[in-house]
């Protein structure tokens, strides 16, 4: 049985601001090309489908675009609620969908209850377990563990709801099992856009954790990975969310699973629409120089190295990289100043002595009377509601 996976799709999502719902549907189009051409006989979508609870309408008919596709083609659809979906929402009629080959999870009383597909190879069914973003303050009371904080106990006693009932329909070899789950997994490697699960350690999840199933489909890293002996799998987003995922290779998994449950994956890649580039320089050298006309159709971070920033710079920077969404100021380091402590360098200054410091950074010039003055006035009126609050 052939299965795809995928994950952390972010329908509604916007690259600093710039839409991408286009180049989402280009990622879907692929998607739907593959399930064709490789026979998929299921679609696992491992969480975070819509990049906010509330999706917008666009994300939403994005979504019914995608799977209406993915059934066409001939390939059932199991998926889960991730982190940065609605539960509820995402798991709407989700019985009556399921009827007609979709089955997308959200509500944590189903765990233990998997989708069943039958197999035309021969061989037995697949048992694929969805397991939905287990939020700590919801899960610990829907699970019976009021005491649970950690992601990692919590996941472990959901997963222990799949084996038991893998166990009675006979377990390996009788079925061939796959848990789809949305959580960090130790030993992943993460980037920056993905939203912290939870403060500290607590949202690890070991990899032991997942013993007993034939394939684990993971979601929420962003990177395609594969971690310990290859069963566990990270597909990563269809597209790059953060210019940190700049390395990155964008896809999914193709996975077969023969009739004793042996595993095989192929990575398969998924189309660019719009690759990412940084670009560093001073202002004219980035206006001018050939070194950087590969990045004009690309998304572009640029970093400014003039000592004094120049004005309207982004604007003028997307005359020639219309793409252009992020832009840092990093002027040169003062030696003489950069080898003092920061501490060192404002001991003793008043607060309007650090203001003006701060204008001569920023624009250049020292600040002239004008500016003094609206300065000593602010400052004077802060004081005054710092003394009696009005």
């Amino acid at each position: 049985m052939k299965l795809l996976h995928t994950s952390d799709w972010h329908l509604g999502r916007t690259f600093h601001g710039a839409p991408l719902l286009d180049h989402q549907l280009a990622a879907v189009d692929a998607l739907v090309e593959l399930v064709r051409s490789a026979g998929v006989d299921v679609v696992v979508v491992a969480g975070d489908i819509y990049d906010r609870q509330l999706p917008s309408g666009d994300a939403v008919e994005a979504l019914s675009y995608a799977l209406c596709e993915l059934r066409a083609a001939g390939a059932r659809v199991v998926g889960i609620a991730g982190n940065h979906d609605s539960a509820v929402r995402l798991g709407f009629a989700e019985p009556v969908l399921a009827a007609g080959g979709v089955s997308i999870r959200g509500d944590l009383g189903t765990i233990g209850t998997p989708v069943v597909i039958e197999a035309d190879d021969g061989g037995p069914p697949l048992a694929v377990y969805p397991i939905p973003y287990l939020e700590p303050e919801v899960a610990r009371h829907r699970l019976g563990l009021p005491d649970a904080r950690s992601h990692d106990r919590l996941l472990r006693a959901a997963l222990a709801r799949a084996r038991v009932d893998l166990a009675a329909r006979g377990g390996p070899g009788a079925v061939r099992s796959v848990a789809v789950v949305h959580a960090f997994v130790a030993g992943g490697q993460s980037c920056d856009s993905e939203r912290v699960l939870s403060v500290g350690g607590s949202a690890e999840v070991g990899l032991d954790a997942f013993e007993g199933f034939d394939y684990v489909a993971l979601g929420h890293l962003h990177g395609r990975q594969v971690l310990g002996d290859g069963r566990a799998r990270y597909s990563g987003s269809p597209l790059a969310y953060s210019f940190s995922e700049r390395s990155h290779v964008k896809g999914a998994w193709l996975v077969s699973l023969d009739g004793s449950g042996r595993v095989e994956a192929e990575a398969v890649d998924l189309p660019v629409p719009r690759r990412l580039a940084v670009v560093e320089g001073t202002f004219d050298e980035l206006l001018a120089s050939r070194a950087f006309a590969d990045a004009e159709p690309c998304w572009v971070h640029a970093v400014l190295t003039d000592a004094v920033l120049p004005p309207e710079a982004m604007a003028r920077l997307r005359a020639r990289f219309p793409h252009a969404v992020t832009l840092v100021h990093r002027p040169p380091i003062d030696l003489t100043d950069g080898r003092m402590r920061y501490a060192e360098r404002v001991q003793g200054k008043s607060d309007l002595e650090l203001a003006l410091d701060f204008v001569a950074h920023v624009t250049g010039t020292p600040a002239d009377d004008a500016e003094r003055a609206d300065l000593v006035a602010a400052m004077a009126s802060a004081a005054a509601f710092a003394e009696d609050g009005s």
